[in-house]
């Protein structure tokens, strides 16, 4: 198992929730696609955005893809502000 992975695995096993909802790689292309299209600090806070979205939802992995669908959309509709 990658370290990736290990880590996942061992966070999800702390917090009680199970890792088999994790959306890994749809979580990281959306979080990839905010910090360029929106500013790098606003990619972990987008995940813990989703987390909260899926787990009020059922903590299902459908429930996060639904979430990461829902702000796929937002993003693309976002209009970038000017620092």
């Amino acid at each position: 198992m990658n370290p990736l992975d290990a880590w996942l695995h061992e966070a999800a096993n702390a917090l009680g929730v199970s890792h088999e909802a994790m959306e890994r790689d749809l979580l990281l292309e959306l979080t990839r696609d905010v910090a360029h299209g929106v500013a790098r600090p606003a990619a972990p806070l987008t995940s813990f955005l989703v987390g909260l979205a899926a787990g009020k939802a059922g903590g299902t992995a459908q429930d996060v893809r639904a979430a990461i669908r829902t702000l796929a959309t937002v993003l693309a509709s976002h209009t970038p502000t000017q620092p």
